[in-house]
């Protein structure tokens, strides 16, 4: 069996081995509505890798003063503000975003090549004998091709989404940052809603009412999805899946 076509089938058994078991899986929980994933340790944030991030020279700590107000305090007694991990913060999520680009490209070549041999050396007349019967040596060789490509492409995309989310601080970078990280599920009927939120607020950005908007969340990793019954009706089957990612025309 040629190397080529042993790797394809041995993808393709590694794939049909994949897709039985989530076919399993989800013949099991026919009749069950999507189970609902525990509740995270503040200690695991949802981003479980430390981001990477360039950070500046570490500042000398400040000197105690004999002071009522709090550095950094927004409230006289209390800053409510998320500054540790294990706080609550909520994210307001407002996406609207609207993209239409059309493209159209156009491409034509025609070639053609053509050879004689009506001088060799005085040995042109020979080339009866060493060329099929009526070779013409003025005409030996024309060859000429035609190619032509079209393509057009266009995208219209709106997208609108309004949400609310607790997040909880999972980490404090070392110039004050906070990285956030949190998760929502909402199951109606045998219909579940899933969303996820990460990415990397300032302290400066915290709202007196401990809220952050999205357009201030760097690194932000917005996941919003479902799953259950109607979510499984708009998914292709396995087979056409499959079928997609090994049919080569």
């Amino acid at each position: 069996m040629p190397s080529q076509l042993k790797k394809l089938v041995l993808a393709a058994a590694a794939v049909s081995a994949l897709t039985a078991c989530s076919a399993v899986q989800r013949v099991e929980e026919i009749g069950d509505p999507p189970a609902m994933a525990m509740i995270g340790d503040p200690a695991s944030p949802v981003n479980s890798t430390a981001p990477v991030l360039p950070m500046p020279p570490p500042q000398p700590p400040a000197r105690a003063v004999n002071s009522l107000w709090a550095s950094g305090a927004r409230s006289f007694f209390h800053d409510p503000r998320a500054s540790r991990p294990g706080d609550i913060i909520t994210v307001n999520i407002s996406v609207t975003d609207a993209a239409k680009l059309s493209n159209t490209t156009s491409r034509s070549r025609t070639n053609a090549d053509g050879a004689n041999l009506t001088n060799f050396f005085g040995l042109e007349g020979e080339l009866a004998n060493a060329l099929p019967s009526g070779a013409d040596p003025t005409n030996l060789v024309k060859m000429g091709s035609n190619t032509s490509n079209v393509g057009s492409g266009s995208v219209d995309r709106s997208e609108t989404i309004n949400l609310t989310l607790a997040a909880l601080v999972t980490q404090v970078l070392p110039n004050g940052n906070l990285v956030i990280g949190g998760h929502q599920q909402v199951r109606v009927n045998n219909e579940m809603r899933d969303l996820q939120v990460a990415g990397i607020v300032r302290l400066e950005d915290i709202t007196n009412a401990n809220t952050v908007d999205l357009s201030q969340i760097a690194e932000a990793r917005i996941s919003y999805g479902g799953r259950g019954t109607v979510s499984d009706m708009q998914q292709p089957r396995y087979g056409s899946q499959l079928f997609d990612i090994l049919m080569p025309f």
